[in-house]
């Protein structure tokens, strides 16, 4: 077996304010007086997850501290052979919290561009929004996407029973800016959220997804769309989603012939890194080498990297899967 933290990796499904390292979250809790631990789960459900997140996002109150962050984001990345990244950060609900709704994206962006240049990796941005908040502050995440060109996508988060149908304007707009879309869906809603995030949503790719697999029609609407999914065994366990890594659904999802990609999500509340998950999934499932390259191919395939990333990536998993 081919040694997984040296496969070209691209990670498209991680929130940013879930990477933060535990020394750096320790001195932005001291800096701004909040009694916060990093936890690393299990939590009980996702009340107790949501509640640590926003402990989490109150430490985030200057651009040093944005900068930070994803300046060690890209760091850690590519210290487990991530190449490109996609990265989500709920941009228009700092700078709604903040009162200034540009200062946390473009001190990212900062971050990113610093740490792309140090460890020699490429990142672009995803910016999520909260199903359940404004029209308006989601039509603000498009606003902030199409004047930055390393935003590459916005999509909805957060309650998956809660309608995208308010949002349809906003989809539309982003599809025709070029912007793409990819929302949470089938992570702890069914497979009609799943069907709702293509249809209604217009989703490039599914955050999660996994509960497609309840209803044989969602699977064949995301066959004949070839919209990818976007896994996270570990996020779905420690969330109390899926009861064990061996019991999580991925080789059903492989087997149906969907388009499965990998990824960690909230990696400081697990403990996860993106090779860790490979070789978690590579253990507990059998998964050979040429299995593990498809999925990383996937990725690849699935970002919204340029084409000429796109063609060294896979040139590069290639050669990997050839072993030499």
């Amino acid at each position: 077996m081919r040694d997984l933290a040296t496969l070209p990796k691209a990670h498209l499904h991680v929130h940013l304010e879930s990477t933060v390292r535990a020394d750096t979250l320790r001195d932005l809790a001291d800096d701004h007086g909040v009694e916060v631990t990093a936890n690393t789960g299990p939590f009980s459900d996702f009340r107790q997850f949501a509640a640590h997140n926003g402990l989490v996002r109150d430490c985030l109150r200057r651009a040093e501290d944005f900068t930070r962050i994803a300046y060690e984001f890209c760091a850690e990345e590519a210290a487990q052979g991530t190449r490109y990244a996609e990265v989500t950060f709920t941009a228009a609900a700092h700078g709604e919290r903040l009162g200034d709704p540009d200062m946390p994206l473009e001190a990212v962006l900062s971050g990113l561009a610093a740490g792309q240049a140090a460890h020699g990796i490429e990142c672009r941005v995803i910016v999520d929004h909260p199903r359940k908040r404004s029209v308006e502050r989601f039509a603000d995440s498009l606003r902030l996407a199409v004047v930055h060109p390393q935003v590459v996508a916005i999509g909805t988060a957060g309650a998956e029973d809660y309608p995208l149908t308010p949002f349809a304007a906003v989809f539309r707009a982003a599809r025709e800016s070029g912007i793409g879309l990819v929302h949470h869906a089938g992570e702890t809603c069914g497979a009609p959220s799943v069907a709702e995030a293509v249809t209604v949503g217009l989703a490039d790719r599914i955050g999660h997804g996994f509960r497609a697999l309840d209803d044989p029609g969602v699977v064949a609407l995301l066959k004949d769309r070839a919209v990818p999914l976007e896994v996270c065994p570990s996020s779905n366990v420690a969330l109390g989603l899926v009861e064990s890594v061996s019991s999580h659904p991925l080789p059903q999802l492989v087997d149906a012939g969907l388009i499965v990609t990998l990824s960690t999500d909230i990696p400081s509340s697990t403990g996860a890194t993106l090779t860790g998950e490979y070789r978690m999934v590579r253990d507990t499932f059998g998964f050979d080498d040429d299995t593990v390259a498809s999925i990383a191919t996937n990725a690849v395939d699935a970002s919204f990297a340029p084409e000429d990333t796109k063609v060294k990536l896979r040139q590069d998993i290639a050669t990997w899967r050839a072993g030499s």
